[in-house]
């Protein structure tokens, strides 16, 4: 009997079909009195759905800095890229928290029903085939292939994250609350500029820079491809040391 058991668990893994992987961008601050409902919901929602990876990217804005401290996980790369979104959705102003989903859509980081339509929405729509692999300890390959038709140029990033992080501000609209982040990106950059109609496709081996602050068994490598024009995430993997 349990050799028989052993055997049906071992077909059922054998055609259990991957994840979709969907990216979650939520724009938060320490600072912002409104953003630890929102940081609650971008933990939820990468337990949320069995068949669709929600990739959470926690990207802590710089402009609530002003208030007298520095949000540890704050940089003027995440508020330049919302800034991007901000023009690309015709926004008058930016705000926290706010969610985009596969560079696709934008909304309150708060409203939880969009968001689940969203990222099925998401996983529904013509993928890139998209991979990351470890080399070594500290490098990682990145493919990319069968780009979706009408995509003329696309972006490669390359993103790390850490979950399981905490913070007490000590200043602001959060002072004294004990705040609790998942997928908080601790760099992001760009591997590579496709042009379609020269490059089909890519493959190349991305050095990581690893703080050594790092927690390395809560880090996750996030590869994704972004539509240049339109900023839509065509195709996504995830890795972990």
């Amino acid at each position: 009997m349990q050799r028989i058991l052993i055997l049906i668990a071992f077909a059922a893994g054998a055609f259990a079909q991957p994840k979709t992987p969907v990216i979650v961008e939520l724009f938060t601050s320490e600072g912002c009195s409104s953003c630890p409902p929102a940081d609650s919901l971008l933990n939820r929602l990468s337990r949320a759905f069995p068949d669709i990876e929600v990739v959470p990217m926690s990207e802590h804005v710089d402009y609530w800095n002003y208030l007298g401290w520095t949000d540890r996980f704050s940089s003027p790369l995440f508020s330049e890229r919302q800034q991007d979104y901000g023009r690309m959705f015709r926004l008058e102003t930016v705000y926290t928290p706010q969610m985009v989903v596969n560079g696709d859509a934008q909304f309150s980081g708060t409203d939880e029903n969009r968001a689940r339509r969203e990222i099925q929405r998401a996983a529904d729509g013509p993928k890139a085939n998209a991979q990351i692999t470890s080399v070594t300890a500290d490098v990682m390959r990145v493919t990319v292939d069968h780009i979706p038709q009408g995509v003329r140029t696309a972006d490669v990033f390359l993103a790390i994250t850490e979950s399981g992080l905490e913070t007490v501000p000590n200043k602001g609209e959060n002072n004294g609350v004990r705040l609790r982040f998942n997928g908080v990106v601790r760099s992001l950059t760009s591997l590579s500029h496709l042009d379609t109609k020269k490059q089909a496709s890519y493959v190349a081996d991305a050095k990581l820079n690893l703080d050594n602050s790092w927690h390395r068994d809560r880090l996750t490598y996030v590869m994704f491809v972004q539509d240049r024009s339109s900023r839509k995430i065509i195709g996504a993997a995830t890795a972990h040391p």
